[in-house]
């Protein structure tokens, strides 16, 4: 009969550990490790454990799509940088993980947190970027807002809809408004929208923000996806003679989710016009500000940005990803600066779905 000081040989005392942890924890381990040795000893709660869990998961996924997106092009026009961890610049993943999990966002929820994959030709690595979706700017705002409103109403107009806004001024000491849906199953076009900050205790803090339609269509960057948008896209057709699809030189009307990306362009708007409390600053928040900052600086991450989310606007929080009928050979080649975007369209198509981008 076996007793409890039976023990496994020396040199097999480390394996059921090493077997027990998942990827997602050995990655956990690897961003404490990696933070630690850039920036300062570092301990995550669990809480965070789990959201960089959640990181790991969604980047996992990311790498592998787009990993089968570049095999599947011809070899004349495949990038040579395969997307595996490999090739990611661990270093910044780790501070970024670590500044955004303290943050409370999850990538593998909805609307939270976009990530975006660059090539920094430099150190012939990926960069990942962080984009907060429209839930990650209120999440955000509510934890370091300096005044965060009791509640926040965020509406689209249409045209049969009665709306009427009346703004503070010595005879209405309370900024609010009416409005009133007329024909619920048949509303018309969108005419504009508005979002309304309300406070309990104090009502002569409430403000009303309107948007006219052309208001909230300039807030749509150029480069943002048809498929979210809606528009006209370039139709492609086989070509047998090339063996391979190319532009037929028409267009197909694509009738996108414009009312959702509307509607996410004013809540974004809401929340992100929360102005800050220097006092609730942390480092964690530092060090997401001074991404941003360096994302900004870069073209290339400008139009990403416009592409995915504006800071003071607010987009569609997904990243866009290329179109499947598009040929490999009408991407531009690798040019010489020192990020390359992954293509304007590279995550869209996993993010739309029967319900509308982002849902």
């Amino acid at each position: 009969m076996k007793t409890t000081t039976d023990a496994a040989p020396a040199e097999n005392t480390q394996i059921p550990a090493k077997a027990s942890q998942t990827a997602s924890e050995r990655f956990t381990n690897a961003v404490m490790a990696e933070f630690s040795s850039t920036v300062t000893d570092v301990e995550l709660t669990n809480f965070q454990r789990k959201l960089c869990q959640s990181y790991f998961i969604k980047l996992d996924q990311t790498l592998k799509d787009n990993e089968k997106k570049r095999m599947a092009q011809t070899e004349q026009y495949r990038s040579a940088l395969a997307y595996t961890w490999d090739n990611v610049n661990m270093q910044k993943l780790a501070i970024d993980t670590v500044c955004w999990s303290a943050i409370g966002l999850d990538p593998l929820q909805p609307n939270h947190i976009n990530i975006i994959l660059y090539k920094n030709s430099t150190a012939t690595k990926f960069d990942v970027g962080f984009i907060p979706g429209y839930k990650g700017t209120e999440i955000k705002a509510r934890k370091y807002g300096l005044d965060v409103p009791d509640d926040v109403v965020v509406e689209l107009v249409f045209k049969t809809d009665i709306f009427k806004q009346f703004k503070k001024d010595r005879n209405n000491p309370v900024e609010t408004y009416t409005f009133e849906v007329t024909d619920d199953f048949n509303r018309g076009e969108i005419v504009g929208g508005f979002y309304y900050h309300s406070y309990k205790d104090t009502p002569e803090k409430n403000k009303i923000k309107t948007y006219t339609r052309a208001d909230i269509e300039k807030r749509r960057p150029d480069t943002a996806s048809v498929e979210f948008w809606g528009g006209e896209k370039d139709e492609w057709v086989w070509d047998q003679s090339k063996n391979r699809n190319v532009k037929s030189g028409q267009k197909i009307k694509v009738e996108g989710w414009f009312e959702e990306m509307a509607w996410k362009t004013l809540y974004k708007a809401a929340y992100s016009v929360i102005t800050i409390d220097s006092q609730k600053i942390d480092d964690n928040y530092v060090k997401v500000i001074q991404r941003q900052a360096e994302l900004t600086e870069n073209k290339v991450a400008q139009e990403v940005l416009a592409n995915a989310n504006k800071e003071a606007i607010g987009f569609e929080d997904a990243v866009v990803v290329e179109d499947d009928h598009a040929d490999e050979a009408s991407e531009p080649l690798p040019t010489e600066t020192s990020f390359e975007p992954i293509t304007e369209s590279e995550m869209a198509q996993q993010s739309i779905g029967n319900n509308g981008p982002g849902y």
